[in-house]
């Protein structure tokens, strides 16, 4: 009875733990969802144009 007993108060010590430790990997899993169904979460620079810089580099390395 007494293995028994100690096994049980050795499992009942770990849960908490073991709970926690679920949580903590499972919250980023379980966040990703609500991120996507919010569309306005990121907001984003207008990205910089730059035209003519490839026309550059191919005479430049056409002259090369």
């Amino acid at each position: 009875m007494n293995a028994i007993a100690a096994i049980a108060l050795k499992t009942l010590r770990l849960l908490p733990r073991a709970t926690l430790l679920l949580m903590l990997l499972a919250a980023p899993v379980l966040a990703v969802p609500a991120m996507r169904a919010d569309a306005g979460g990121t907001i984003e620079a207008p990205a910089l144009k730059k035209p003519g810089l490839g026309l550059v580099i191919l005479v430049s390395l056409q002259r090369g």
